[in-house]
């Protein structure tokens, strides 16, 4: 299987293929409205101005596992994030990122490139950068912060 070989569902509901992303750099991140390390998507909105020209893309997944961080629905989320923080990029569904409702995608995700304690996403905001051939070339803590990907995005686009 290839990333490419994944189906997502979109803030409306609709699915897409990620094929529709082949021979792009993605950042793949499970965000949350209500956790500490939320104002990270006004960091990962200036990467996306910055690079999005250049076949940057970064694919949100909002997600409510960790803390009931993200507890509205899906309309709510996007409407705060695009307020607040005046996202532009795709932002999907909502979904899990562990257990067994888990969305396929991030179980391929984290079985190409594991934590440091694991496989398992610890917390939101965990970052998976993806080459333009479908790779998962790295994996990013929470607390990395998005302008510190800067230089690993250069290298892939």
């Amino acid at each position: 299987m290839s990333i490419y070989d994944y189906k997502v569902k979109d803030k409306q509901g609709e699915e897409v293929s990620l094929k529709d992303y082949e021979g792009k750099v993605l950042l793949i991140v499970n965000t949350a409205t209500g956790c500490g390390f939320t104002p990270q998507f006004e960091g990962l909105q200036d990467l996306y101005e910055k690079y999005q020209q250049k076949g940057f893309e970064i694919l949100d997944f909002p997600c409510n596992q960790f803390g009931n961080q993200a507890p509205g629905s899906n309309e709510e989320i996007m409407e705060f994030c695009s307020s607040r923080y005046g996202i532009t990029f795709p932002q999907f569904a909502k979904i899990d990122v562990n257990g067994t409702q888990e969305a396929p995608l991030f179980t391929y995700l984290k079985s190409r490139k594991k934590g440091l304690m694991g496989s398992n996403i610890k917390w939101n905001f965990t970052k998976f950068l993806v080459d333009r051939t479908g790779t998962v070339v790295e994996r990013f803590a929470p607390v990395k912060a998005p302008e510190d990907l800067a230089a690993a995005i250069e290298k892939l686009l």
